[in-house]
């Protein structure tokens, strides 16, 4: 894994929710990218004030809604806000191997040690232990880092994984939700703080 350069292109906004909602109703309609990203383009479907802002939101909701299986895709469309949010943070998870990284060896391993909170440093200390596999992360400068972890805990503040205090929530992954993911790879649910007995017997 270590040789897989990481990419760190997720400074362009956070977890995108109405905006990716909307792209997904729009290709289960249309059935391909894109013809989505044309129509989007063509109509300013995201409302944004410029056509560079437009074009870079839209490569990077697609770029995370293209690891989204149809089924997942559907279920981000029907689900409840809180469903969608899941989804969209699994969607970043597959897209960006730092990030799945991180929710797997510092959120979720702090949360089932029993240490609720997430801080800074814990971000910080991931990142260098990061870079001594991942050359790539040496180049970023620190005003990007900084940038980098501002995003990242704000996506997860908008999943409800965060508290606005920086207190890890547990997620509630409905038995629905849990049938989508398991249908993709169980491994998945290992991107989200839950107690693996409390899956017991779902999904």
């Amino acid at each position: 894994m270590s040789n897989d350069r990481y990419s760190m292109s997720f400074t362009t906004g956070t977890l995108f929710h109405r905006e990716s909602v909307k792209l997904a109703a729009l290709y289960l309609d249309l059935g391909d990218w894109n013809s989505v990203r044309d129509k989007v383009i063509a109509e300013n479907l995201l409302q944004t004030r410029t056509l560079n802002t437009l074009k870079r939101v839209c490569s990077e909701v697609v770029s995370r809604l293209r690891k989204l299986s149809q089924g997942e895709l559907g279920f981000l469309v029907e689900g409840s806000h809180q469903e969608q949010a899941y989804i969209l943070w699994l969607a970043v998870c597959r897209r960006y191997r730092f990030i799945a990284d991180f929710a797997v060896e510092v959120i979720r391993e702090r949360y089932i040690t029993l240490k609720s909170d997430l801080t800074h440093e814990d971000f910080d200390s991931f990142f260098n232990r990061k870079s001594e596999w991942h050359l790539e992360l040496d180049e970023i400068t620190p005003a990007t880092r900084s940038k980098l972890r501002q995003v990242l805990f704000k996506m997860l503040r908008e999943a409800n994984l965060l508290t606005a205090n920086n207190m890890i929530h547990a997620a509630m992954l409905s038995p629905r939700l849990l049938v989508v993911i398991y249908r993709g790879n169980r491994r998945d649910v290992s991107y989200f703080p839950v107690f693996e007995s409390d899956l017991k017997g779902m999904g």
